[in-house]
């Protein structure tokens, strides 16, 4: 028995402004989550971008080829039911961030670390007022109370999109002020990924790369540029 494929019914797709927000419409017909929810989105720049997904589409339906679509309905059908539940998960990489968990040996890679991460660390401190202890070794090391309720403050702040397009900034490189990062200005999602691969990189200068490893680093490097574009496009104005 062959699989069975979605395929495109429509043939146009239009943004309309409602009270709420932006929606899309399939031939008028309005566009819903894979759970029938009204898909509702922040501003004009981000529908229009998921309008492009859907009207690129041939006759088979690629989910494949609509991040921005996917990322909007998870806003809707997994983030929004559990916001607070998304915020603890995330705030507690805080308290584990990959700046702060440093190589022992060898001299290079401890250097280098410090090089790339050290100018981060002193920017959360001050521009997040959260300053936090460096470490070098896998031993757990206990931040402050103080700063790490700053960091969940500024992750609680959110709104629904930029808490969903936050999910992917941290939990991919591991880090909440990588993240918190991209969406202050401070980076741009391609130097949050090469930052955050400072290890693997390393390792790979010395013993070299297979391809299923370059593959999957790749998918986590236009995983995060997604998720920056979702912020951008999802931000008023």
């Amino acid at each position: 028995m062959s699989e069975w494929k979605a395929r495109r019914f429509w043939t146009t797709v239009t943004v309309a402004e409602v009270e709420t927000g932006w929606e899309l419409r399939l031939d008028e017909r309005q566009l819903r989550t894979p759970g029938k929810q009204p898909l509702i989105l922040p501003t004009q720049a981000l529908a229009e971008a998921v309008a492009e997904e859907w009207r690129a589409q041939e006759a088979e339906i690629r989910p494949q080829t609509m991040p921005l679509t996917r990322a909007s309905n998870s806003a809707v059908e997994k983030v929004a039911p559990q916001f607070d539940d998304v915020v603890q998960m995330l705030a507690e990489y805080g308290g584990t961030d990959l700046l702060c968990y440093r190589a022992t040996d060898p001299e290079a890679l401890i250097r280098r670390q410090a090089e790339a991460w050290d100018p981060l660390v002193d920017w959360a401190a001050v521009e997040l007022r959260a300053p936090l202890r460096i470490t070098h070794g896998v031993i757990p090391i206990a931040q402050s109370p103080e700063a790490l309720a700053r960091l969940r403050a500024e992750v609680a702040a959110l709104d629904l999109y930029g808490l969903t397009a936050l999910h992917d900034l941290v939990t991919i490189p591991g880090s909440l002020v990588l993240g918190l990062s991209v969406l202050r200005g401070r980076l741009k999602g391609a130097e949050v990924h090469r930052l955050s691969r400072i290890d693997e990189d390393f390792q790979i200068e010395r013993w070299g790369a297979d391809e299923e490893a370059r593959e999957a680093a790749e998918e986590r490097r236009v995983a995060i540029g997604w998720a920056e574009r979702l912020w951008s496009l999802s931000r008023p104005g």
